[in-house]
């Protein structure tokens, strides 16, 4: 089977990695003319230290070349760039092919779920979503790891099992894409308010305080946008959130502590050079709820903290009063 992975990101070559393993001919595809050299030549990236990528895997700046007899295209690029990405490979795909979304986020300006800007752009319905409690570094470690696979379609379903299941990898299949989406999302954005009550040092009950509420709030928002409650108890779900809220692996609570520490957005941005898919699904999820009457102060006050109209301290009045 033939799998090419759309963008070169750390979690780009964790997944590169589960499906070289599961003894899949790779192609990886990146935009950067410079990085392709730099991935060809030296068999690694700073994105992802101590990882070396297999000798037999494809590296590429050309998309045809890339898509090419692909039985899987995966799709894990920034959220922000899964519009663009997908209008440039319309043209290439075949009907046959299968498309595995691995981006989180939701899209700017429509508010839609990466699923619908994907089967808008590719006419498709082979398309699947996977979310789950999965950092880059502990794939590629060879970590026990679990994901939400979310899909209509059973041929996508039993392609990506056969794929990417394994000793070390479990897929748990819903048809709740919604769900996992929302939870894949808006746990970003969640993780740096966990960060920010990190940097201020609260207590671990205060820390767990904030997370029971937000999945309460979660599970809401997926009810209202007519997803699955139940989904919250997923991999997508509560064992994402959990993680991506609680590790300092998390780019978006690393970002979220610094912010609670007393760094301001602007000094955080120019020292960071890693995506921070939180910042971008922010803005996304405060249209949404807006759009949909969705009653949820959170979102706004964490929005409020990070451009510094509030104090970080309204975080934990906010905890307290919320009803």
């Amino acid at each position: 089977m033939k799998v090419c992975i759309l963008g070169a990101g750390a979690y780009s070559l964790a997944l590169t990695h589960i499906f070289y393993e599961n003894k899949s001919d790779v192609t990886i595809w990146t935009f950067s003319k410079n990085e392709e050299k730099e991935l060809k030549t030296k068999k690694e990236s700073t994105k992802l230290p101590g990882y070396k990528i297999p000798e037999k895997v494809k590296i590429t700046i050309s998309l045809k070349r890339a898509i090419k007899n692909s039985n899987l295209i995966v799709l894990a690029v920034p959220a922000g760039a899964v519009s663009s990405v997908c209008k440039s490979i319309s043209k290439i795909i075949t009907k046959e092919q299968h498309i595995l979304i691995a981006s989180k986020g939701i899209e700017q300006g429509t508010c839609n779920l990466l699923n619908d800007v994907v089967e808008s752009e590719l006419n498709t319905n082979k398309i699947a979503v996977i979310s789950g409690p999965t950092f880059a570094k502990d794939i590629v470690n060879n970590s026990q790891i679990g994901f939400s696979l979310a899909t209509n379609n059973n041929r996508t379903k039993n392609l990506v099992k056969l794929l990417m299941e394994s000793e070390r990898a479990k897929l748990r299949e819903t048809t709740d894409i919604i769900g996992v989406e929302i939870c894949g999302s808006i746990k970003n954005v969640m993780a740096i308010a966990s960060g920010i009550l990190s940097g201020m040092k609260v207590s671990d009950s205060t820390k767990a305080l904030f997370l029971t509420e937000s999945l309460n709030d979660i599970k809401e928002l997926i009810d209202k946008l007519e997803g699955n409650k139940n989904t919250i108890f997923s991999f997508a779900g509560f064992g994402d959130i959990l993680m991506t809220c609680t590790s300092e692996n998390s780019r978006n609570f690393t970002y979220g502590k610094l912010i609670g520490e007393g760094k301001t957005k602007e000094s955080i941005e120019y020292s960071e050079n890693t995506t921070v898919e939180g910042l971008y699904t922010l803005k996304s999820i405060k249209e949404l709820i807006k759009r949909e009457h969705v009653k949820m102060p959170i979102i706004d006050l964490i929005s409020d903290i990070i451009c510094g109209d509030k104090d970080k301290e309204e975080l934990l009045k906010f905890l307290i009063n919320k009803r």
